[in-house]
């Protein structure tokens, strides 16, 4: 593909936060006339034109060019009337896409892409493929391209993807599909279908075999993974706790760094994207031995006088919230404290219901939507903060009992973001237990 030529091109950029930043940068490199526009004030270096307050369609209807940061819904009125104008509107990953001439292994789902994006790194570069990761997690996709790598690894939000054509991943996969994004995708299926732009040119297209909705067009079972029995593939030995490959044992969970059934299904995925690249069975073994995780992801806080507080605030969705209940299903006669809630993005909390009842003994909510999935679960007690959530679970638990935080919902309602949230946990737990 013969790398555009941007040079005096106009280009506008929607949405200045880091990945837009990193868009005007790279295309001032290029010798673009770039303007930058924002729904807030925003600073960029001198001699760029920057505009705030509500997008000037007149600027948008003047480009050769439109950017958008994934934060921008492209369905905007402004947006759309340039599109039906005929001006191009693509994002930051589409741009990266024209003229990346690296390897790409590009990761998707509604939960774990974080995970196995790490997991996938720390493969590649065991195995002494040198390897970079980006995107939705980390660095910028445009900050990749001069980077000394051999392969790069891609976290995919839904938002980078429904404006994605060009990208030609080695290896791509969708983990898992549930509800999410309903406010900006309006449909569950229109968040679906966003998730399977990552298979369009990819060599080698990788499935969860249990979840049809993650299938690509030609699906194959010889690169998908899941815990359903399978004579090719990555499946799973649920008597001996071993991956297996083919049907063939490969890693056993004792070699894993990562705790949970949930973390069993990434390291699954993470395999399937990097068997295809030759990486071999040592290095895969190595990595999964080293990861121990990323915050605020099932992470354990605290085990004060035998009581496990995990931390799992990244946990913006429902499906998210069901993989950490299920990964705690075998916990004996402990007793599991949720405390949920927050902005459930327009998500409909019905499919939470079953494991409230069957598997949390005391659901605890807060935050825009806690009422509503309080409602879920008879007894659930409602209150105003994390603190208050953490004191009321720390005054009933006793020693082998569990809280968990997976709130199955975004935190913008109260916190800066999943970060924030995660840490007010922690600093909470800390502070109610000492």
């Amino acid at each position: 593909m013969q790398t555009p030529d941007l040079k005096d091109m106009q280009v506008v950029v929607v949405g200045l936060g880091l990945t837009g930043k990193s868009c005007v940068s790279f295309l001032q490199d290029q010798g673009a006339n770039v303007i930058g526009m924002d729904r807030n004030a925003v600073e960029l270096p001198s001699g760029i034109q920057t505009l705030s307050g509500d997008f000037n369609l007149e600027v948008l209807l003047n480009a050769d060019l439109v950017v958008l940061s994934p934060g921008v819904n492209p369905h905007g009125t402004e947006i759309q009337n340039a599109v039906k104008a005929g001006v191009e509107v693509i994002g930051d990953v589409e741009l990266f896409a024209r003229f990346n001439t690296l390897p790409v292994i590009a990761i998707t789902g509604s939960n774990g892409k974080s995970t196995v994006t790490c997991l996938v790194t720390e493969m590649l570069n065991c195995a002494g493929m040198k390897a970079q990761m980006g995107g939705n997690i980390g660095t910028p996709v445009l900050d990749l391209l001069q980077c000394d790598a051999e392969y790069l690894v891609l976290e995919l939000s839904s938002f980078q993807l429904e404006l994605l054509h060009s990208l030609k991943p080695v290896c791509a996969t969708i983990l898992n599909v549930s509800e999410d994004h309903i406010d900006r995708h309006l449909t569950f299926m229109a968040y679906a279908d966003a998730k399977k732009r990552v298979f369009q040119n990819a060599k080698h297209t990788i499935a969860n075999r249990d979840d049809v909705k993650t299938w690509p067009q030609n699906y194959l079972p010889k690169y998908s993974f899941g815990f359903s029995n399978s004579p090719v593939g990555i499946s799973w030995d649920a008597q001996t706790k071993t991956i297996l490959a083919d049907g063939e044992e490969f890693i056993s969970a004792q070699q894993c760094a990562l705790q949970g059934l949930h973390n069993i299904l990434n390291i699954q995925a993470a395999i399937a994207c990097v068997l295809p690249l030759g990486v071999k069975q040592p290095a895969i073994a190595r990595a999964v031995s080293l990861f121990t995780g990323l915050p605020h992801r099932f992470q354990l806080v605290s085990d004060h006088q035998n009581v496990r507080w995990i931390n799992d605030s990244k946990a913006t969705n429902i499906g998210a919230t069901i993989a950490a209940l299920q990964s705690l299903k075998n916990r004996g006669s402990s007793k599991l404290i949720l405390i949920a809630g927050g902005d459930g993005k327009k998500a409909n909390f019905t499919e939470l219901q079953p494991m409230l009842l069957s598997d949390v003994d005391l659901l605890i909510t807060l935050g825009k939507d806690g009422r509503e999935i309080a409602s879920l679960k008879p007894g659930s007690i409602e209150v105003a903060d994390l603190l208050e959530a953490v004191t009321f679970a720390n005054n009933i638990v006793e020693s082998g009992d569990i809280v968990l935080l997976s709130p199955a919902c975004a935190s913008l309602d109260m916190f800066d973001n999943y970060q924030h949230r995660g840490e007010v946990f922690k600093q909470s737990v800390l502070e109610v237990t000492q």
